[in-house]
């Protein structure tokens, strides 16, 4: 018999089913066994008339509903099991008003009796046995609204005609900054791990792509032990030709952030208000945009001074600016734009009028930064200028500068931080929870 989900066993009459899955719990009572069985998209009862121990005069089956009984009293938690069965609805039966009556139990997998963590211990030995702690439903569930929030996008994506692109993540050079590289050996020498497709979604538009999009891993050797840091991440990248502003980029990204909610809160927003207690909210648009020098003068009246020697904003500071939009606007989001040429990278495009001032953005969700974006230099003498203006060689950056030697588009884009996003939505504390598996300074197991 074909082996049933248990989210569609509802629409099935009753009557003979299989279905299989993990136990999750065992309720051995003395005439009744209750098994509840787990697989990936819900739970059920199995139900035993439990038979422990053979009559004198044993009838014919007696023996083999002994040995059912047995393996049921003997099954620990997590064991992977097979049940036919009798599906029966009961709407007495809290778990969506179905049972299944037990004929036969197959033991695919048994579980050690002593599972390694419970459902209080402590994030870091989650961690370490991630794979048993994504058993849970609120877990499972965070990967579930993933998946739907990236197909959001690609088919916004899709749909715009952007294309596709997989960047390579071994360099020659670094894309960001030097200080946060990953070094490994290349044969006879060294490469760096990306930190981001920064340099290859912008040959994108040279080589007349138009619009680019990628989702993938990029790499930061920060030794930061923050709630929203890690060595490796999924960064979620895209860049236009043909924009006047960042306030061209500032408007895909909000359009991009509402395709994806929307489709969050259709698909899973009641799962997302039971287990996380949180309704999602789809954002309107367009989301409010402050400049970063008004925005820190607004942090001020708020009697917050922000203690940075450069020109940034820091994350008291996000979650303050944050605290007024949400009472001033009602928005959980808002852009921050007009950075200072100090604390940008040198590809930003700076003001005509003011040099100080870039055409760059950072888009800050429910208090903490999740992506920046900007229009980029294309030219070629400019962007030679202010690579030297940052200490940088731009004989290193050739093959980069050689981008713009052959004529590109007026462009821009953004990268944004996937699992930031998913901690934000979620009410989540950390970003260990909304990342398959997380690595840091000290992580690299499982």
């Amino acid at each position: 018999m074909t082996r049933v989900l248990v989210k569609n066993l509802s629409a099935l009459p009753d009557g003979p089913v299989t279905v299989s899955g993990w136990v999750d719990t065992v309720r051995d009572q003395k005439k009744v066994q209750f098994v509840i069985l787990r697989d990936e998209s819900g739970a059920v009862q199995i139900v035993n008339p439990a038979l422990r121990e053979l009559p004198e005069e044993a009838a014919e089956g007696d023996a083999a509903r002994l040995a059912t009984t047995e393996a049921i009293s003997a099954l620990s938690h997590g064991s992977f099991i097979t049940v036919t069965g009798e599906l029966k609805k009961d709407e007495r039966v809290k778990l969506g008003g179905l049972e299944v009556k037990l004929a036969t139990l197959d033991v695919v997998s048994a579980a050690n009796p002593e599972a390694p963590i419970a459902a209080d211990s402590s994030l870091d030995k989650r961690m370490d046995w991630r794979f048993l702690d994504l058993r849970q439903p609120k877990q499972a569930l965070i990967f579930r609204i993933q998946t739907t929030f990236l197909h959001a996008l690609r088919s916004y994506w899709v749909e715009n005609d952007f294309v596709e692109i997989h960047t390579p993540k071994l360099m020659a050079s670094a894309s960001e900054s030097r200080a946060e590289l990953f070094e490994v050996e290349y044969f006879d020498g060294k490469a760096y791990l990306s930190q981001s497709p920064q340099f290859f979604k912008q040959m994108a538009q040279p080589a007349g792509f138009g619009k680019v999009f990628e989702v993938g891993p990029a790499f930061r050797a920060d030794p930061s032990f923050t709630s929203r840091h890690a060595t490796e991440f999924t960064s979620v990248d895209a860049e236009v030709s043909w924009i006047e502003s960042h306030d061209d980029v500032m408007k895909l990204h909000e359009e991009l952030m509402v395709a994806g909610f929307t489709a969050v809160k259709a698909k899973h927003g009641a799962e997302i208000q039971e287990l996380f207690g949180i309704e999602i909210e789809v954002p309107a648009v367009p989301f409010p945009r402050i400049p970063l020098a008004e925005a820190k003068q607004i942090v001020a009246d708020r009697g917050y001074v922000i203690p940075r020697a450069d020109d940034d904003m820091d994350p008291e500071g996000e979650r303050q600016i944050a605290a007024y939009v949400k009472e001033t606007y009602g928005h959980d989001f808002v852009f921050l734009t007009d950075y200072a040429s100090s604390i940008r990278p040198f590809y930003h495009m700076r003001r005509e009028d003011d040099e100080t001032i870039t055409n760059s953005y950072d888009l800050i969700y429910n208090g903490t930064e999740i992506s920046t974006g900007a229009q980029r230099e294309h030219r070629i003498d400019v962007l030679v200028e202010q690579a030297k203006d940052k200490g940088l060689d731009p004989e290193e950056l050739g093959f980069y500068l050689d981008f713009f030697r052959y004529g590109v588009p007026p462009h821009g884009g953004f990268g944004m931080g996937l699992a930031r996003v998913l901690m934000l939505m979620l009410g989540e504390s950390s970003i260990r929870e909304t990342t398959y598996l997380f690595r840091g300074p000290t992580r690299l197991l499982p």
